[in-house]
């Protein structure tokens, strides 16, 4: 009854427009009043617990630090240097547009900054040298879903927090899956394009490359003190956030130094907006967590899914199919706010590494964003790129198909997550 009463109240708020984090509280406060266990003082108290938290500091200072990385010259040198690598190879900015997603993940950790970023520089330029409009803005839009994978990763930031696994763990397990997405991605495109005619660029020199090179150093070095800081326990996920936001001021007001003084406050308010969206959902979906346990909800989801406790495999590929449903219709921060406290119980009576499982969880709520109605990264590709929502789904489908068998392969196969996630986590 109160899996029913929960869910039918959240989805009949949504289909309201209320904003998400709105309506966690208001399906909440429906919870709450069927269980006659209504209480100002617990919705209060589980509003602040939801936004004082440690870990969750690390979020506003990633989306500082991306936000400080576009406007400070660090982006396009980014780009820059993925051309002079394979701009000259058929298909090239193809694959430009692949190094510089899997490079560019290393930054940002938003799939939406990092889509708008390539698809503003990259689409256009594809689309002048001949490459299909439709498909070199689907190929960007699924390029971008691997920033939430692979570390600094808000994603799994918030799954961290909200399940109580290391964010640490959570950080290394994405890199092995990102780099396969970058591989599938490469695949796919490569199958595609080798009957079409497009231009190539011309071959960078040695010198050009080494120049290239040399000029991206500084953002490549980035990554390299996120992923050794954190591996040697030099610092923690939120200490390596702050020093990713004053890396990238130091890299892009004085080595760069296209970062003006006089710009910092159009950045530092870009970031504390979207800062402010995500504590409020992490706020919010504390409320509905507390209830949700407090109704037995989990207990409720793991009766319904009891055929497949046995056989772990069976029961991951069931959730998987039950959150790339949900994602079709809900963006990837609720999707994991309110499924987490959900489905880990279900996970841990299972025996399921919970690190391998939250690696699956947001690499399947990523795919989600690649698909419609919600598909946000779909529509920022769709909005750069100046197409018509139609014509992107076409063009990504490839993608699309090849990342959710890399998803299927991960579900079957862990060992390919746990082998080097015991190496990199030592």
């Amino acid at each position: 009854m109160t899996l029913v009463v929960f869910v039918a109240s959240l989805l009949g708020i949504m289909a309201l427009g209320t904003p998400i984090a709105f309506a966690l509280l208001i399906s909440g406060l429906t919870l709450m009043l069927v269980m006659d266990n209504f209480d100002t003082q617990i919705l209060a108290s589980n509003l602040i617990d939801g936004a004082d938290n440690f870990a969750l500091m690390a979020i506003p200072f990633f989306i500082l630090a991306g936000e400080v990385m576009n406007a400070g010259g660090i982006s396009k040198r980014i780009i820059a240097l993925a051309m002079a690598l394979v701009g000259h190879v058929r298909g090239g900015l193809g694959y430009v547009a692949i190094i510089a997603s899997l490079l560019f993940a290393g930054l940002s950790g938003s799939a939406v900054a990092d889509t708008a970023a390539l698809g503003a520089i990259l689409i256009p330029m594809m689309a002048k040298a001949g490459y299909d409009r439709n498909r070199s803005a689907g190929l960007i839009a699924a390029g971008g879903i691997i920033a939430p994978v692979i570390p600094p990763s808000i994603p799994m930031i918030i799954f961290g927090v909200t399940s109580g696994v290391s964010i640490s763990k959570l950080f290394m397990a994405g890199i092995v899956p990102g780099i396969l997405l970058a591989v599938a991605l490469t695949i796919t495109w490569a199958w595609i394009v080798r009957k079409e005619k497009v231009e190539t660029q011309p071959r960078k020199s040695a010198k050009e490359m080494w120049l290239a090179t040399r000029s991206a150093i500084w953002a490549l070095m980035l990554p390299a003190i996120i992923i050794g800081g954190l591996r040697g326990g030099i610092f923690t996920p939120t200490e390596a956030a702050a020093v990713a936001a004053v890396y990238a001021l130091f890299v892009g007001m004085v080595v760069y130094r296209e970062l003006k003084f006089d710009q910092l406050y159009k950045v530092v308010l870009a970031a504390a907006k979207t800062t402010s969206v995500v504590m409020l959902l992490a706020a919010a979906a504390m409320v509905s967590a507390w209830l949700i346990t407090i109704a037995n909800i989990p207990g409720q989801v793991t009766a319904l899914l009891e055929p497949f406790l046995d056989n772990k495999v069976l029961l991951l590929l069931a959730i998987n199919a039950l959150v790339f449903l949900v994602g079709t219709a809900m963006d990837l921060t609720p999707t994991i706010l309110i499924l987490t406290p959900v489905l880990m119980p279900i996970i841990e009576h299972a025996g399921i590494d919970p690190v391998f499982f939250g690696l699956l969880f947001v690499l399947n709520n990523c795919i989600g964003l690649l698909t419609p109605p919600v598909g946000t990264v779909l529509n920022v590709a769709a909005g750069v790129g100046k197409i018509g929502m139609d014509d992107i789904i076409k063009g990504v489908v490839p993608f699309l198909i090849a990342e959710v068998l890399v998803l299927l392969l991960l579900t079957i196969f862990p060992q390919i997550v746990l082998a080097p996630l015991g190496w990199l986590h030592q």
